[in-house]
């Protein structure tokens, strides 16, 4: 009983370090959160804790972008990870059973072969017909046993390939959600960086164009100050189910992180692509944001787009670079725009950019 207790008081004085945390960082107190602090709280998860302290030490509070990426970084693949070791172990145990059954048979087999050995010898001595009776019952009975195994052994069989079958399934749907995004389900940041190296590879290959669209969600802080995270969840819904309902057929569309989407385009030229993306960005505004709670509208939700397209020479972060920096220029130029490599608003941004980064270097080196 003191141990129970003793276990009951620790695990509480963990859940109120994490809704403490929650409270003075005034977050929303979702089960993500509180899982994220819980584990804070038990401090066993290291990597966990330092990114955190580090993020705090440097910006005083956690973002919804942050505490996604230390969810999705340091607890989600464990849990795939878990579930993945359970499979395992259950396929393990299918194998042991199947192989267990194999052996039974195999003893069943050997003792047939025996018994078919000595029934030759004892025909070929046997003087009458009651002799040769009683060795041919025996040789039925025998036939009879193996038949019964033959048949167990077969049923199990099929028992355990569906089994296996089912367990396949299973590995594959984990696989597939450890690569989507639950809140819009959409690929998510990993299925993104692994599908866009392979369509990178590809099109350097083939010499087939290959063009990228990054999004942005425009001031989308203030729908989560002014309504709260849930409507910020809801937006974020609305953009993937314009992306959803656009792209088809072999095209690569995923959250690329917080409130950024990505779309790779194979096949697909700079002119293309900025018509694929004008749609997505027409398709978004064109949806209006409701309040589920009140039925109040909330207004039209927009995006700023950046489009860039492989270049010969070309490797995938000088790709995603330069959509990144079409982006930005289609932000500092008003918003609700499409911006690709080719307009002037783009080469306007290139040296700004390139000031900012060669400033964080020379400020990284300082320091």
């Amino acid at each position: 009983m003191i141990k129970v207790l003793d276990e009951h008081e620790r695990t509480m004085a963990f859940a109120e370090v994490a809704l403490g945390q929650i409270r003075s960082l005034r977050q929303t107190a979702i089960p993500r959160n509180y899982e994220i602090w819980y584990v804070y709280a038990t401090g066993y998860n290291a990597p966990l804790n330092k990114i955190i302290n580090e993020t705090l030490a440097r910006s005083g509070k956690l973002t919804e972008a942050d505490l996604e990426q230390i969810y999705e970084t340091y607890l989600s693949h464990i849990k795939t990870t878990d579930r993945i070791d359970k499979v395992g172990a259950r396929v393990i145990g299918e194998i042991d059973d199947v192989m267990k059954v194999l052996g039974d048979a195999l003893g069943m087999t050997s003792a047939y072969d025996a018994s078919l050995s000595g029934a030759t010898a004892k025909l070929s001595s046997a003087k009458s017909r009651d002799q040769l009776k009683t060795i041919v019952e025996a040789l039925l009975r025998s036939t009879s046993e193996m038949r019964e195994t033959n048949k167990a052994l077969e049923d199990r069989l099929t028992l355990s390939k569906n089994e296996i079958s089912n367990l396949q399934q299973s590995l594959e749907a984990i696989r597939a959600e450890s690569l989507t995004d639950p809140l819009t389900g959409l690929g998510n940041r990993k299925y993104f960086d692994r599908m866009i190296g392979m369509a990178v590879q590809n099109a350097l290959a083939s010499g087939e164009p290959l063009s990228l669209l990054l999004f942005d969600i425009d001031h989308f802080k203030s729908f989560n100050d002014s309504y709260g995270h849930l409507t910020g969840d809801q937006v974020l819904r609305l953009v993937g189910l314009s992306m959803k309902q656009t792209i088809k057929g072999q095209d690569i569309t995923a959250r690329y992180g917080g409130e950024e989407f990505a779309v790779v385009l194979p096949n697909t030229a700079l002119r293309q692509a900025l018509t694929v993306a004008d749609h997505i960005r027409r398709a978004v505004m064109s949806k209006e944001l409701k309040k589920k709670s009140t039925g109040e509208i909330l207004g039209r939700v927009t995006i700023s787009v950046g489009v860039s397209m492989l270049k010969e020479g070309d490797d995938t972060d000088a790709l995603i670079e330069r959509a990144d920096t079409c982006l930005y220029a289609a932000k500092r130029n008003g918003r609700n725009r499409v911006i690709c490599e080719a307009d002037p608003e783009y080469a306007a941004e290139t040296p700004s950019r390139v000031a900012q980064v060669f400033t964080g270097l020379l400020w990284a080196g300082g320091a």
